[in-house]
């Protein structure tokens, strides 16, 4: 007698592969949201089989601090060929030309909350109704509100008080007119679910989230790669350690974590016995108890 029983990442993959089609259905203009990190990476693996032997049905919208990893650039455009996508970039730094946002100063000065404008300006530029996003539940507790398909109102903010039932994965996405919704297909996943998809399927990967060694300076308690975009301060001093990162984003926020995994069942089993999530290391989380949630009700990823 057959079988029917599938493994958790199988049924994992074909609850994203539904929420994808549903997209691809119900919305006239989807983008999917591509930072080159883990999950977007997964959700991009995910739409090119949802659709083969199409191609994705959709461009991949990358909004770019200018102040990323140099590795993440160089994997964004080597995976996006890979994928045979359409990529679409919205940049923080003409938002700042264009006196939209105000840059930050200071020794802890990001560009990571003012990817907001950056992100809304160029949904509204590609007429999109749907963005797919990379968030799943279990990194953050504002991001543990999300529904599958969340809406956001006509100035893209989201009142997670104010979101669609989905009783037996039935999606609704009416709007009305300026209104659009950010979707989750990895809404269940966790991090450990991610890396054991990436070692099964065998997906490439950038190099920043392997050990390997580079200058750091821990600031505020978070541990950060120097970079260009980071200046030492008075009292600061570069120290190389062997680290990897859990998380990737803005280079001046994204902390780093001392590490020798240097593959995949190395990393599996350090998830395995992190007592940390992996957003733990992010600078800007730690602005303020609802940092995450305040950014995100005013149209954040």
């Amino acid at each position: 007698m057959p079988s029917y029983l599938v493994n958790h990442l199988a049924q994992l993959e074909a609850e994203a592969i539904y929420v994808l089609r549903e997209t691809a259905a119900q919305f006239q203009r989807p983008i999917l949201l591509f930072s080159g990190g883990k999950d977007s990476i997964v959700m991009t693996w995910l739409a090119r089989k949802a659709f083969w032997p199409a191609r994705i049905p959709f461009p991949l919208v990358h909004i770019d601090t200018g102040h990323n990893f140099i590795e993440t650039i160089e994997f964004r455009d080597q995976f996006i060929k890979l994928m045979e996508a359409d990529l679409k970039v919205g940049l923080v730094e003409e938002s700042i030309r264009q006196g939209r946002v105000v840059e930050e100063t200071g020794p802890n000065a990001s560009r990571n909350k003012l990817q907001t404008v950056t992100l809304l300006d160029t949904l509204a530029a590609l007429q999109a109704d749907a963005a797919l996003g990379g968030g799943r539940r279990d990194e953050e507790k504002a991001r543990a509100k999300e529904r599958f398909f969340s809406h956001r109102n006509a100035f893209g903010e989201w009142d997670p008080k104010n979101q669609r039932p989905e009783l037996w994965n039935i999606f609704n996405g009416r709007k009305n007119h300026g209104e659009h919704f950010r979707v989750f297909p990895l809404s269940n996943w966790t991090e450990m679910d991610i890396w054991q998809y990436i070692k099964q399927q065998n997906i490439p990967l950038p190099s920043l989230y392997f050990a390997h060694r580079r200058p750091t300076i821990i600031r505020s308690g978070t541990l950060l790669g120097l970079t260009d975009f980071i200046k030492l301060q008075p009292g600061e001093k570069a120290e190389t350690r062997l680290v990897r990162f859990r998380t990737v984003g803005d280079a001046t926020c994204t902390g780093a974590v001392e590490s020798s995994a240097t593959t995949l069942d190395h990393i599996i089993d350090e998830v395995a016995a992190a007592r940390v999530t992996e957003r733990g290391g992010r600078a800007d989380d730690r602005r303020s108890e609802t940092a995450m949630e305040d950014r995100k009700k005013e149209g954040y990823f």
